[in-house]
């Protein structure tokens, strides 16, 4: 029987290879992002049950409103999976815009907290369901000139290891590392370097069944796609 699956940043990078993937294998996803063409390209290509919704996910009303329609449609998801993330132009830390730095920190830490007060007290009240929060290599290790990137990720590990001690038993939280993929993100911080890593989608291919796999036994872990 397929899942339901609620994914942020769904319209490019990894969300979009996702989003083919669980498609392709029956299950149906709930996605989001802000580009309103992307989202518009989704709805065409994975039309009903799937649902595709332009979403800011740092705007808390926004994020609610999209989580009672999803919710009201499909019921509490099997699978969240909490994407979106920015990546800081490199720079030494303290060169680092102000603006910069809040934007980022909306989008990787607190969109993922709107996301979760959305759509997990429902998940808990069912008692079922998997958490993951898109962690990073970068959320426990640094590298320079990406330090508001790598705050932004050990918050996102610690937040979720705290998630799991809170959840009832049956449900599952962790924080997960994708791996280091040829995406915008990465080109936007390693341009020279990030050719030489696998595309999106044959990460999917690898990280869907991964993702679909994880239970209750994962609890806490802090993951990695292998």
């Amino acid at each position: 029987m397929g899942k339901v699956i609620v994914l942020t940043g769904a319209t490019r990078g990894l969300g979009r290879a996702l989003v083919s993937e669980f498609a392709s294998q029956g299950h149906t996803v709930i996605g989001c992002g802000r580009g309103a063409d992307h989202v518009r390209a989704l709805r065409e290509q994975f039309p009903k049950p799937h649902a595709f919704a332009q979403v800011d996910v740092t705007d808390s009303s926004a994020v609610e409103a999209w989580a009672r329609e999803a919710l009201a449609a499909h019921g509490p998801p099997d699978l969240l999976v909490n994407n979106a993330a920015l990546m800081n132009t490199p720079a030494p830390l303290w060169e680092v815009p102000a603006s910069e730095f809040a934007a980022l920190v909306s989008v990787n830490v607190i969109g993922v907290h709107n996301v979760i007060r959305a759509f997990v007290p429902h998940m808990v009240a069912r008692k079922s369901g998997v958490i993951v929060n898109l962690s990073s290599g970068w959320g426990r290790s640094t590298s320079p000139e990406v330090a508001p990137y790598c705050a932004s990720k050990y918050a996102i590990e610690g937040l979720t290891l705290a998630l799991a001690q809170e959840l009832p038993s049956g449900m599952a939280a962790v924080p997960l590392n994708p791996g280091v993929i040829d995406t915008d993100m990465l080109r936007q911080a390693w341009a020279d370097g990030a050719s030489a890593y696998q595309k999106p989608e044959a990460w999917a291919r690898r990280a869907a069944p991964f993702l679909l796999n994880l239970s209750a036994k994962d609890n806490g872990r802090s993951l990695s796609v292998s």
